[in-house]
């Protein structure tokens, strides 16, 4: 396949010019004067004074620096920076930034479209410890492996330059950046041509809610990108809708255009959208939203993803045609903790609006959110939520677990070590064959009983407040009110608590594993074999659900072939007697069929090939 060449031009960072030479700029509202700092054999070695710009910009040309060149700004004479828009940080957050020319890496997947949305099959991971290399060459070691299995689209958590050798990624600082730990920004060009040679698509978590709490120096010369009016768990909320918000705007949405141009992913899922504070006429994700769609292919399929835990279902409506407006889809948080109460019991915390699992689990399947502006008992009885039903399955992302509802627990615990074996099971045979885009976490498909603990690797300065914090997090709850139960939580500033979490490979082929791989692949396969050809982006609706217990109930959805999916599932420990068969073909059957009885945690499913009822 023939090579080609990306790059997405900033109006500001480092930016290699054709004639040779390097563009800087900078906006520094807050600074007085400032200087381009070139950097080498660890020191600085020459200092340029930058020229004043307009409304805050700070800018200079020279053909002293080139691809390769380590740089900082300096400020007022005083503090020396890393650049906010650096391509890469090869010495972590507080070093110099990199001049990188991205045209001098070349691609081999020219000819790449992406793929439809409906073809989805979503494996969520975190670079540093899906492997024990724990870097982007590591992931591309493992793509024959995913592709076998019947992945369709990787996911990875944010890789974000953040401070120290290990973090979740949620505590980026430098947005433009590749974190080094994984390698550098060739190495993650090269992991994402390398699954597009496998037909499979790449997606990239991205933060614009919050900075890490470690080296992020904006403040220092750009106080106007946070507004001190509004707090949050992190500091000043970022300003979207203020003075000079333009600015900081503008910096998210050529961020997004940068991933999905110079790096040629697939799509972005956005991390809790609903933590971004925006009173502005045009809200920052649809003003985003739209230059994306502006500013990439017309033949070419992107795909962006919410985490909303407000359920705006606004962001997510399609045109006539069902063609997607502004966001594909959102991750449906309800059908998680539906699945978890169902398999679990548990009820404490937000689980406490799940308590009728079969109920909410059947309504998420069919009609998108649990929750579409009905009061919530956890949120004090508050409405959450819009009426979603008129969306297509394909606008709502499921799981029964992911790196947020495992990592968050005080102990990182898996949904195997909470629940029956057979309860999994029936759960993993709704997630895989239910119309919606499933999304798998590493290792979720052979049953890994590995936590997915809270690691990070900040400076001593915040190494205690991080593990008070943490521990404090959980005082609330009746098994850890006692301080010394608070004090067994892992400490997430300890190496051996980000070793506990790395998958074990070689445990794979062991009979528990290997079982419940089998079933996976075997899921993945009906869903290819049976859905795929009948899904289009004329999109499946849900037509309906009824209870046919506390446990148990059946759904069906209109397919753009004009037949009937259907399902019939028991959640729960008795079986179910006096079932109506349903109508159609049973393509899976998780138990011998018993007539009209559902056994313990069965989950049977069906296709109607006859004309519309």
């Amino acid at each position: 396949m023939s090579a080609c060449r990306r790059r997405h031009r900033m109006p500001f960072g480092a930016e290699v010019i054709e004639d040779g030479g390097v563009r800087f700029r900078l906006w520094a509202p807050g600074a007085q004067r400032l200087e381009l700092c070139l950097v080498g054999d660890g020191a600085t070695t020459e200092m340029l004074p930058m020229e004043v710009e307009e409304d805050g910009w700070y800018g200079l040309t020279t053909d002293r620096a080139g691809a390769g060149t380590l740089y900082r700004f300096r400020v007022d004479g005083a503090m020396q920076v890393p650049d906010p828009a650096s391509r890469f940080q090869p010495q972590d957050v507080h070093g110099p930034s990199e001049v990188v020319d991205p045209l001098g890496w070349e691609w081999s997947d020219c000819a790449w479209r992406g793929r439809p949305w409906e073809e989805a099959v979503i494996y969520e991971l975190h670079v540093g410890s899906f492997t024990p290399a724990g870097d982007f060459a590591g992931v591309e070691r493992k793509l024959d492996y995913l592709c076998e299995l019947g992945v369709t689209a990787l996911e990875l958590m944010p890789v974000a330059d953040f401070p120290g050798a290990r973090n979740w990624g949620y505590d980026g600082v430098g947005l433009y950046a590749p974190d080094s730990v994984y390698g550098r920004p060739e190495s993650l060009k090269a992991l994402v041509a390398a699954a597009h040679a496998r037909e499979m698509m790449v997606l990239l978590d991205v933060v614009y809610n919050h900075f890490g709490p470690e080296g992020n120096y904006l403040s220092i010369y750009a106080p106007p990108f946070f507004d001190p009016r509004r707090q949050t768990p992190w500091g000043a909320a970022i300003n979207f809708d203020g003075e000079a918000s333009r600015w900081v705007r503008q910096f998210f949405i050529e961020n997004a255009l940068y991933w999905l141009r110079e790096f040629n992913f697939d799509g972005l899922r956005f991390d809790a959208v609903h933590a971004i504070s925006d009173d502005s006429a045009r809200h920052i994700l649809f003003e985003l939203a739209d230059r994306v769609r502006d500013q990439t292919e017309a033949s070419r399929h992107v795909h962006l993803v919410l985490e909303n835990d407000d359920n705006a279902a606004r962001y997510l409506r399609r045109d006539p045609e069902q063609r997607q407006r502004w966001y594909a889809a959102q991750w449906n948080d309800d059908i998680h903790h539906a699945f978890h109460v169902a398999l679990t019991g548990e009820d404490s915390g937000y689980y406490r609006d799940y308590t009728d699992p079969a109920r909410h689990l059947a309504r998420c399947l069919t009609q998108g959110f649990a929750y579409q502006g009905e009061p919530s008992p956890y949120r004090n009885d508050q409405p959450r939520g819009e009426a979603s039903a008129d969306l297509p399955a394909s606008a709502f992302v499921a799981f029964t677990q992911n790196h947020d509802q495992i990592g968050n627990r005080a102990f990182g615990e898996r949904l195997e070590a909470l629940a029956p074996t057979a309860a999994v099971r029936a759960a993993q045979a709704l997630l895989l064959l239910a119309p919606s885009p499933p999304l798998l976490f590493m290792g979720q498909e052979w049953c890994s009983r590995k936590p997915f603990l809270f690691f990070c690797d900040f400076g001593a300065e915040l190494a205690e407040s991080v593990v008070s914090g943490r521990r404090a997090e959980f005082a609330g709850f009746p098994q850890f009110s006692d301080p010394a139960a608070r004090e067994k939580i892992p400490d997430p500033m300890a190496e051996a608590t980000f070793r506990q979490v790395v998958l074990d490979w070689e445990s794979v082929d062991d009979p528990p594993h290997a079982d419940c791989l089998a079933l996976t692949r075997e899921l993945l396969a009906l869903r290819k074999r049976e859905l795929l050809p009948r899904m289009s982006a004329a999109g499946v609706f849900g037509e309906g659900y009824h209870l046919l217990g506390e446990r148990a109930f059946a759904a069906d959805w209109r397919l753009p072939t004009g037949e009937r999916l259907r399902v019939m599932a028991n959640l729960g420990e008795t079986p179910f007697a006096d079932v109506s068969p349903a109508s159609g073909r049973c393509f899976y059957a998780s138990h011998a069929l018993q007539e009209k009885t559902l056994p313990p945690w069965s989950v049977f499913w069906y296709l109607d090939e006859g004309p519309p009822r």
